[in-house]
């Protein structure tokens, strides 16, 4: 101004509004919003959210109008997923004064890998912290699938108590946010350098839900996490490269295709309810016709989506010839193929593997059936990597303690 008294912060934010083309972003600090008192502000995390949620929550906290809104999302989302920027000013076809709005209320960081180990086969396994108190593993295998599979976790523990799984001897603490499912995705993605993600040079081609926990006792967040993980504007790994394994929560089988229209792995391991009443308990509650029924209801079913039955092989448990050919009859109208997995070892477990020759008995009867029946290759085992060995380190760390402090008691 020439003259008069000076301006106030609302005549000039009103000038500013007159000089700004419609639809031109206007800075936070001069809208005088109360962020505080806002649910979206203070930096909210954006990993998880859907698109929608993300308009949602910029268009709040900006005072963006709902078209506005939509459209940064996308750009929001495609530097995210597609591009694995974990620092908006990086995003260069945002404004820049948004950029420093979006960086101050909001947050795009990773859960942190706290420690990595690299097995003789080239796999890698992940400790990753979530949460004060709240870790879990993940692994990744490579050549497996069109290039390689990432197997993540549900929850931070287990609640099944199967007999034969490290997993199952950690006590359930929560479920994991589809955030964090999510996260543990791109934390490795980094790890690979993998990003911008596509074409031929792609090192992570598969996911499947064979971590920690149960995916169908969280199933709503693994629901979300796949939504995310299957958008073909970011990470875009097909449906069909998604793998959801259960234990046998048969009520949520059908409803685990319905919203995700994933692959489906059961694991079975026993072809008769009393043994499989011990190694996997939740079969007391479904027992295996109530679990089969259910998978012949599964969405999509046939010959060109099957089902996958996972079988460990315990010797001297479930590995003989006859119970060979009942799995055969059990799953004779059933699209489906059968993973036999050789048994990995873990401190105190009460299982030994079949031998090799034992196993190979056992495939040629299902071979011969018609079923693809693949031995899987243990991978990762010298750094208890292997299906069936994980376990927070925390958790076997605490544990470890435990038993030298007993020790100690006891020479005492």
């Amino acid at each position: 101004m020439t003259g008069g008294r000076p301006a106030t912060n609302k005549v000039r934010l009103r000038r500013f509004i007159a000089a700004t083309a419609p639809g031109d972003y206007i800075p936070a600090e001069m809208t005088n919003v109360e962020h505080n008192n806002n649910p979206t502000a203070g930096r909210g995390a954006l990993l998880g959210m859907s698109r929608a949620e993300i308009a949602a929550s910029i268009g709040a906290a900006l005072r963006l109008d709902a078209k506005r809104a939509r459209m940064r999302a996308n750009q929001l989302w495609r530097w995210i997923y597609h591009y694995g920027v974990t620092d908006f000013a990086k995003m260069t076809d945002i404004a820049k004064e948004m950029r420093a709005d979006l960086e101050r209320l909001f947050s795009v960081k990773r859960p942190r890998v706290v420690e990595r180990q690299v097995s003789v086969d080239g796999t890698r396994k992940y400790l990753v912290s979530l949460s004060p108190g709240a870790e879990v593993e993940c692994v990744f295998i490579p050549d497996v699938g069109r290039a390689g599979a990432l197997c993540v976790s549900s929850q931070v523990g287990c609640t099944l108590n199967c007999t034969f799984c490290h997993t199952g001897t950690q006590k359930l603490v929560r479920n994991l946010t589809a955030a964090e499912i999510v996260g543990q995705v791109m934390a490795v993605k980094d790890d690979l350098e993998e990003w911008p993600s596509g074409g031929d040079d792609r090192k992570l081609s598969n996911i499947v839900f064979m971590g920690m926990g149960e995916p169908l006792y969280n199933l709503d967040n693994v629901a979300r996490a796949i939504e995310t993980i299957s958008d073909g504007d970011g990470i875009s790994i097909s449906r069909r490269r998604i793998t959801v394994s259960t234990s046998g929560v048969a009520p949520d089988i059908r409803r685990l295709g319905e919203i995700t229209n994933s692959m489906l792995a059961i694991s079975l391991h026993a072809t008769n309810d009393p043994l499989r009443d011990e190694l996997v308990p939740i079969n007391k509650k479904y027992p295996i016709t109530e679990l089969l029924a259910a998978c012949k209801a599964y969405p999509g079913l046939g010959n060109t989506r099957r089902i996958t039955f996972e079988y460990v092989m315990l010797k001297g448990v479930n590995d003989t010839d006859a119970e060979a050919r009942e799995l055969v009859r059990l799953l004779k109208d059933i699209p489906a193929k059968i993973n036999l997995i050789p048994f990995n070892p873990w401190p105190g477990a009460p299982y030994e593997c079949s031998a090799w020759d034992r196993i190979e008995s056992f495939a040629e009867i299902v071979n011969r059936a018609g079923y693809a029946s693949p031995i899987r290759t243990p991978r990762g085992r010298d750094i208890s990597a292997a299906c069936g060995q994980l376990k927070s380190d925390s958790v076997k760390e605490r544990a470890s303690a435990r038993l030298k402090a007993r020790l100690e008691a006891t020479q005492g």
